[in-house]
């Protein structure tokens, strides 16, 4: 294999839950030496939704693949002294944490460039650095919910949060692009900087489509369930065994999908001229496809849907999901065992295929301190230093 493009770049990892392991994740996966830092006996995030014998959580296990771990206590002197040494060393450190809880771990911007000017501090919080919430603390369906996003998903008289973080995962998307960009200005300038994202800010960004209709035509649209507004037919259908999804957008596919229903008049009639008179009376055409879809199994739909090159695809369990072949095609999922595992986890790469520099999960998520002494060593310590550490509580 190439050298990853980022060898040679190390990241400290002081990050929870998503935004922040997501994020250096995505670096070591392109070879950075992301040393993960966590509390002694482990940090919250690493018993979430637990899997293992000792109670590791799924997310841990995706989050920290390639990573090494060393546990930490930067609150205390000797802990803020290793912590110093490690700054010395590195390149960037993550850091999803309040401002505040920043500071008092002496990881505010400030704090790290009088130890090492050209860092590069990558840090997110709920709600950014300025403004009347700057001090509160939040998790992603807080952004959900302040975006519009969650109001327009269910029903009328009952929003619903997604399952999935698509927040805290667009955040740790956008911070890993900024850190790649600091990257290469300190490479072209030898300078660092601060890369600062928010849980808000990225829920704003990714509805900000929505929000500009609003804003200027003020059309005050309110949930209609799975049904979408602004085309049709995009809805949610079920089947004589299941449920499809089928997504209609433009003239062609609408032109396709009539001929398919045995509707073809309808491509002279006036409601259905374009993706907003057709997102219009949306609940017309969906009512003709539900009745399509009903006779039918969920195969039949999607072979027969598929042929006609219109977008769709059945609603799956996790588990069918797992086992669907499209997902085995993809393969962006690496068995990958961990102990105090019944079997090796399904553990997702970077969903990206690249011909020159392809990353990939090249060890599991560490267990906790794994390399505590390792890290250490490497700073110059010597087991006796080590073993004082131990009993300061500092590691």
């Amino acid at each position: 294999m190439n050298e990853l493009p980022l060898s040679g770049v190390r990241v400290l990892d002081f990050g929870r839950y998503i935004a922040g392991p997501y994020c250096a994740a995505l670096l070591a996966e392109y070879g950075a030496d992301v040393i993960r830092i966590e509390k002694r006996g482990g940090s919250e995030d690493r018993f979430t939704t637990p899997i293992t014998e000792n109670g590791e959580g799924a997310g841990f296990l995706q989050m920290n693949r390639n990573k090494r771990s060393m546990t930490l206590d930067p609150m205390t002197p000797a802990g803020r002294e290793v912590v110093r040494k490690l700054v010395q060393t590195a390149d960037v450190v993550v850091a999803n944490l309040p401002a505040q809880t920043l500071k008092a771990m002496g990881l505010d911007d400030d704090s790290l460039r009088a130890i090492k000017p050209d860092i590069i501090l990558t840090t997110s919080s709920a709600f950014g650095s300025t403004g009347p919430l700057a001090t509160r603390v939040g998790f992603d369906g807080v952004a959900q919910a302040m975006c519009g996003s969650l109001y327009m998903t269910g029903e009328p008289d009952q929003p619903y949060r997604a399952q999935i973080n698509w927040v805290d995962f667009g955040t740790a998307l956008h911070t890993a692009l900024g850190t790649m960009v600091a990257l290469m200005e300190k490479q072209r300038s030898g300078r660092g900087q601060k890369v600062e994202g928010s849980l808000l800010g990225t829920a704003l960004s990714l509805n900000n489509a929505v929000l500009i209709e609003q804003d200027v035509i003020h059309i005050d649209r309110v949930p209609t369930g799975n049904r979408g507004q602004t085309s049709a037919p995009v809805d949610v259908f079920r089947t004589k065994d299941g449920w499809i999804l089928c997504q209609v957008v433009g003239r062609p596919l609408f032109e396709r999908w009539a001929k398919l229903m045995g509707d073809s008049h309808w491509l002279t009639d006036s409601r259905f001229d374009t993706d907003e008179s057709r997102g219009i009376h949306g609940e017309i055409i969906s009512e003709r496809m539900s009745r399509w879809s009903a006779e039918r199994t969920t195969d039949e739909a999607i072979t027969a849907l598929g042929e006609a090159k219109i977008p769709c695809g059945p609603v799956l369990t996790p588990q069918q999901a797992l086992d669907h072949p499209q997902t085995a095609a993809l393969g962006f999922y690496t068995p990958t065992d961990y102990p105090g595992l019944p079997r090796p986890a399904p553990v997702s790469a970077v969903p990206l295929n690249m011909t020159v520099t392809q990353g990939g999960i090249r060890h599991r998520a560490p267990t906790c301190g794994e390399h505590t002494e390792e890290v250490l060593k490497e700073l110059g310590y010597d087991a006796a230093h080590i073993s004082m550490l131990r009993d300061q509580k500092a590691i």
